[in-house]
């Protein structure tokens, strides 16, 4: 896609790069090794400044530093006790932005305690909350990245309050980044943006980019449809543009989601 952003302008990206699996449990074009080298292709020309992923493993943390370059460093560990396993770190850009404070907690009734689940999902989900400051403009800005459970609604009703507080408890304006599981005429989405605190990035861009693909492709030629990946902000987050990724790389998709950007600026 290749995205011009103005000078002072942030390029930021949501993406779940689907975890890899073993690969006799799978399909050709969902094996790592061969989604691998298309994901660092992509990354390496786009290189946004704040890459909020989903289903990151260890090892892939390590492809993606490894594509977007030196000067990236990475925040959030697994969802697990002790960090480990699949999390939603934000991988950001250190030359243009200094991470001031970071938080990851669990998306449960205990949210300090790592691995903790509760409100009907299976397995632990976590939200990754970061402040930056802009070295560029010296403006400072929130971000929150999360994944939501794909089965439990109560789950998601639940993490969609938690996340809006997030939100609301940041002093700064804030972006929030996930794959939610859910479109815009969901239950979960109505209530992230019930009360006007945060807004969706699509619907406030001053221009767009592409069609309005639906984001979970399957490693299909994408249509038109419902996002379940999201990119929201509050007030003080000037969206410029809005896009969605829908070309695959020479070699095949790196994922079976595809990666939603906006270009923001920090109005305050």
């Amino acid at each position: 896609m290749s995205t011009t952003t103005p000078d002072d302008a942030i390029l930021v990206t949501s993406y779940n790069v689907r975890r890899p699996v073993p690969e006799f449990l799978t399909t050709p074009a969902d094996r790592w090794s061969r989604r691998a080298p298309n994901l660092v292709s992509a990354l390496r020309r786009e290189r946004p400044a704040i890459l909020a992923a989903q289903e990151v493993l260890p090892h892939t943390a390590r492809t993606i530093l490894a594509a977007l370059g030196p000067t990236y460093r990475r925040y959030g560990v697994g969802r697990g006790r002790g960090g480990r396993g699949e999390g939603c770190p934000i991988f950001f850009d250190s030359e243009r932005l200094h991470l001031v404070a970071g938080r990851q907690v669990a998306l449960s009734d205990d949210p300090d305690a790592a691995g903790s689940r509760g409100w009907g999902n299976p397995i632990p989900r976590v939200a990754t909350t970061a402040v930056f400051r802009d070295r560029r403009t010296g403006k400072s800005l929130g971000a929150v990245n999360t994944h939501l459970d794909p089965f439990s609604e109560r789950s998601r009703l639940r993490s969609a309050l938690a996340l809006r507080q997030l939100a609301a408890d940041c002093p700064h304006p804030t972006v929030l980044f996930g794959d939610l599981n859910a479109g815009a005429s969901s239950r979960t989405v109505r209530t992230l943006l019930a009360d006007g605190l945060l807004a969706d990035a699509w619907t406030r861009a001053e221009r767009r980019l592409t069609p309005a693909w639906r984001s979970f492709a399957r490693y299909r030629r994408p249509r038109l449809g419902d996002r379940i990946d999201w990119i929201c902000a509050t007030a003080g987050i000037r969206v410029l543009t809005a896009a969605i990724e829908h070309r695959p790389e020479t070699g095949g998709w790196p994922s079976d989601h595809l990666p939603v950007y906006a270009a923001i600026e920090v109005d305050s």
